[in-house]
This record gives structure tokens, sequence and C-alpha cells, in this order.
């Protein structure tokens, strides 16, 4: 039994949370209406991601710096005071499982450290999985914390058992074999990552695995940069491509199915299914019969890492 899925990269409304998961619902009512059943959007979808970091100068610009991280932060999303409700409830309304990239501040401690997350709302509009990325990379420590491995986790969705690691995380392989020794099917990567060098990585997880891969990017230019954000102009060009998105979907021998999506604005579908990634395991199973535990071992801590803990 194959299911439907689409990979959404539309770009966001930058540093606009409200415009941007309004955005997502619109992509949302359109794959479900091409009767796709799990759809994926890009790292860092709301309210976008932080290209800008990219493009300013290190210990320089700090006024701008600062302009833009207030607005990003104020823009964030807040679990605890259920900012993806409203996607939450189109998943359910649509029966679809959503996986989508965020900018999260988490209100409980500090209420200003972000941290790059990807979420699994179920087709019952339930959050099934929270990732914070492990290691942001390189100028990106300057917008995000480091997330803790609560959230290494491998979910259950009617297309199948499906995990997520976040961008450059794909190049860790501890990270990626916690995913595959809990019987990982469909391994999701949202990333601002795209061009050869990623897809030969994903394709490589593919095979080494045995899973169905996605992964998509936004595909974004410079005129889809909201007017007020700040220096616009001094940042980026209107007809210069930030992102070329190249959304794809990769089967578990590691051949590319469908994509790469290469500047388009749009939605990537493929049909996948979950028997094949059984089937390819019978050769190649890095957590079964290759997997060598009288020689190897791993321990992951999964414990939540809160900074503080009260006792009253």
């Amino acid at each position: 039994m194959t299911t439907k899925v689409a990979v959404i990269q539309k770009p966001p409304v930058l540093l606009d949370r409200d415009q941007t998961i309004s955005r997502a619902l619109d992509s949302i009512d359109e794959a479900a209406r091409a009767g796709a059943a799990l759809l994926v959007f890009p790292e860092a979808y709301v309210p976008g991601y932080p290209s800008w970091i990219w493009r300013l100068k290190p210990g320089g610009d700090i006024a701008l710096s600062s302009e833009i991280h207030a607005r990003l932060r104020l823009n964030a999303v807040d679990l605890n005071r259920e900012d993806l409700r409203p996607l939450q409830d189109a998943a359910s309304k649509h029966a679809v499982t959503v996986v989508i990239g965020i900018n999260e501040i988490d209100s409980r401690f500090s209420g200003t450290t972000l941290f790059n997350t990807v979420v699994v709302i179920g087709a019952d509009g339930m959050l099934l999985n929270r990732h914070r990325k492990l290691m942001p990379t390189n100028p990106e420590r300057m917008v995000w914390g480091m997330g803790d491995a609560s959230g290494l986790r491998v979910v259950d969705t009617p297309a199948g058992r499906l995990g997520s690691l976040i961008c450059w995380e794909s190049y860790m392989p501890l990270a990626r074999y916690a995913l595959y020794a809990q019987d990982l099917e469909i391994f999701v990567n949202p990333t601002w990552d795209n061009g050869e060098a990623c897809l030969v990585t994903l394709r490589h997880i593919a095979r080494e695995a045995g899973c169905w891969v996605i992964g998509t990017a936004t595909a974004l230019q410079g005129s889809d940069i909201p007017a007020d954000f700040p220096e616009r102009d001094k940042l980026y060009k209107p007809d210069e491509w930030i992102n070329n998105g190249d959304a794809v979907v990769i089967n578990p021998a590691g051949a590319v199915t469908a994509g790469p999506l290469h500047r388009e604005k749009s939605i990537l579908y493929a049909e996948i299914d979950r028997e094949a990634a059984r089937r390819a395991r019978r050769s190649l199973d890095v957590c079964g019969h290759y997997g060598r535990p009288d020689i190897f071992s791993l321990a992951v801590n999964r414990k939540p890492l809160y900074p503080v803990e009260f006792s009253d």
C-alpha cells in the first residue's frame, strides 16, 4: 500500500509567524486536495530561516543583527501557548501528517533563547514529536541554542515509522544511527542545504538505512523578502536566488524517485511504500545482522535537559 507525500518548498513570509502559518495552511489544503497524506515543510519554515546570518559580517552590524533577531524572537513559535494550533486543526481536518520546521521559543524558562526545531503533527492533530537541532552550524549559533536528545525519536504515522534530523545533522553518524535503531522507515531532512553534495548525502542515508528519504529547503528569491525587512536592499538583491530548494524523494535503494525540484516555489509529489524499506534491509540491516553489537555500542541520553529544577 502506497502513500502520497507532498514536499512543500514555497517561501514563508519572513519574520511573520501568523502570515507564514496562513501560507502553510494554504499549502496543506492544496496538498490534501491532491491526495497527499504526508506533508513536509522546510527547516525553520515558521517564520523563516535566518539567511541574513550568512551575509552580515561576523562581529559587525550589531545593531542590525539585534533588530532582526528581536523580530525573529517576537515571531517565534511557542508550543506552550499552542501557536501551531491552526496547523494541528488543519492536519486533523484533512487526516494528514505534517512535518514542519519552526523557530521555537520556550517560555517556561528564559523566554529568550530560540531553538531550531522540527515537529511532527499527527493525522489526529496531536503533536507526535518535537526535535530540537542538536548542533547549530557556524553562524547559526548566534541565533539558536543547542537542543537535547529528547526528540531523537521515531514515531508511527499512517505512512510509516518516521524520524527527522535537521540539515547538517544528517552528517552526524551517531544521530543517524540512533534513528535507524528505532525501526526507521521514513527519514525526513528539513534543511537549508541544497545541490549535489546534499543530494549525495541523502542518497547515502537512504541506502545505509534502507529507508525512504525526504529532503527539502525553501525555494527563495530576494523578491520574496518582505518590504519591511530591516535593511532589505542592503542584504538581498531582488532577482537573486537565495536558496534553490531542491526538494527530493529517494527510495530505500538510494535512487531518486521525485525531484530535485530546482528553483520552483511549488509542491513536489511522490508515492512511497513502507514495505520497500523492509525489503531493502534484507541484505543490509545496519542495526540488525550488520550491526555487530558484540563489538560496537551506542548510548543515547534522551532525558530532557532542563536549565533548572525547582523543589517546593
